[in-house]
């Protein structure tokens, strides 16, 4: 299999997985967005290898020419927002290259090859996931790519966590270590899975989670964007938002430093996505510092 051809063995996840119900398509109100990203070279490393990315994406008209009073440039009100947090690794400045070519590549993907949707049709949604499992496996091999043309950076990698919102919908793809959680109704709720040794013995109960916590291996990563994998397997969710729910995507240098319940005293009591992502990454540099620290936040509200 090549690298172009990305593989999934991780379960697809509808909205029931995370919702009660799901709602009736007519009976969703719209949601408005707020976001807001921050990375930081923590107190340790000499460098932030870690790179993250929020985009807004638009319907846009550009007028050439006409006889009417129109200005130039005429946008739709649809929207859909994206959001990627890579955390890269290789030395000699390979990390931080790997994890900006995974972003590139990501964004040249969503401009030239992804279908935008903006409504549903049919099995549109899983459609949208495959596209995704795609848009990573391109990055792999544009990683790849320029690790060969450059043998200073051999065996450079990524992780790389995507979220991608349209409407209500949610879809996540992922590789690596860094995560994607849901904070909802005073929970948080860690939707990606840490593509590790020790996460591997854990799920198949030849490790206990309490022992993985500390273990001296909790950073060998299986599966990654680059380092001289020809394959890469993508994790895909998909998930229906409501009003009041947060979206964070965060590299380890977060989860390392800070625990989840004060992410979810975090991302409770901030007043909006700006001060939640400056506290979290206060909190880890407190903590120590001990690797790179990037947070995305984006809340989800009622349209006034």
């Amino acid at each position: 299999m090549t690298a172009d051809s990305p593989t999934t063995n991780v379960p697809v996840l509808d909205g029931r997985d995370t919702d009660a119900a799901k709602p009736v398509e007519d009976a969703r109100p719209p949601l408005a967005v707020r976001s807001f990203g921050l990375s930081d070279r923590g107190r340790v490393r000499e460098r932030n290898e870690d790179q993250f990315l929020i985009a807004t994406l638009v319907k846009a008209l550009e007028i050439q020419q006409t006889s009417l009073p129109l200005p130039k440039f005429q946008h739709s009100s649809d929207r859909s927002y994206l959001f990627v947090v890579a955390d890269g690794m290789g030395g000699h400045a390979g990390g931080e290259k790997a994890s900006a070519l995974a972003i590139e590549s990501v964004e040249a993907f969503m401009l030239e090859t992804f279908k935008w949707f903006f409504q549903f049709r049919g099995n549109e949604e899983n459609n949208l996931l495959t596209e995704f499992q795609s848009a990573l496996g391109q990055a792999n091999a544009r990683v790849l790519r320029e690790a060969t043309a450059h043998p200073e950076l051999h065996g450079m990698g990524t992780t790389l966590t995507l979220a991608y919102g349209l409407n209500d919908h949610l879809f996540v793809a992922h590789v690596g270590d860094s995560r994607c959680y849901l904070y909802r109704n005073g929970a948080l709720q860690k939707l990606t899975s840490d593509h590790t040794l020790l996460e591997d013995l854990v799920r198949r109960g030849a490790l206990r989670a309490e022992q993985a916590a500390h273990h001296h291996w909790r950073h060998v990563i299986t599966n990654v964007v680059g380092r001289d994998s020809r394959d890469v397997t993508v994790e895909v969710h998909k998930l229906h938002l409501q009003a009041g729910d947060t979206i964070l995507l965060c590299s380890d240098g977060l989860t390392e430093m800070v625990r989840e319940d004060e992410i979810t005293q975090v991302l409770g009591a901030a007043a909006d996505p700006e001060s939640a992502c400056k506290q979290l990454v206060a909190r880890a540099n407190d903590a120590g510092g001990r690797d790179n620290i990037t947070v995305v936040a984006a809340s989800y509200d009622l349209s006034s």
